[in-house]
C-alpha cells in the first residue's frame, strides 16, 4: 500500500510504501515547484520499471544473458475516451534473435502491463 501526504509548497506530495519514500510535484505551470514526479510520471515510471524488471527476471530463468535493459515509456492522452502507453525497449548483450524476440514477447506480460489492461473500478475507503 502507498501513503501519500501533503507538503509545503503547497503541491508538493511525499508517498511512501513504508519503507521507502519519494516526493511528487507539479510543474510550476500548475502552480507547483517541480520538486518531484508529477502523477502520470508515476504511471509511466511504474511500467517502465515492471518492464525492466520483468526482462531481467525472465533471461535469468530462461539463462539467456542479456546485459543492461533500457525501457522509455510514454504516456498518450490524446483523446478522451483512450490512453496509450507507448514504450521502447533497448537490450544489450550478445543475444541471438531468437533470445531478444524472446524477451521482446516477455516484455509484453510484465504484471503492471496485465494490470494495466485490466478495466479499472475506484472504491473509497473510509481512513482506518
Amino acid at each position: 500500500m502507498i501513503t501519500a501526504q501533503s507538503k509545503e509548497p503547497r503541491h508538493l506530495v511525499q508517498f511512501s510504501d513504508g519503507m521507502h519514500q519519494a516526493n511528487a510535484d507539479v510543474l510550476p505551470i500548475k502552480g507547483g515547484m517541480g520538486a518531484g514526479f508529477g502523477p502520470h510520471e508515476l504511471l509511466e515510471a511504474s511500467l517502465a520499471t515492471c518492464i525492466t524488471m520483468w526482462i531481467r527476471m525472465q533471461a535469468d530463468k530462461l539463462g539467456i544473458p542479456v546485459g543492461p535493459v533500457a525501457v522509455s515509456v510514454s504516456l498518450k492522452r490524446d483523446h478522451p475516451e483512450e490512453v496509450v502507453y507507448e514504450y521502447s525497449i533497448k537490450l544489450e548483450g550478445e543475444l541471438s534473435d531468437s533470445q531478444r524476440a524472446t524477451l521482446l514477447i516477455a516484455a509484453d506480460d510484465c504484471p503492471v502491463r496485465r494490470t494495466l489492461l485490466k478495466r479499472p473500478s475506484f472504491q473509497r475507503c473510509e481512513p482506518s
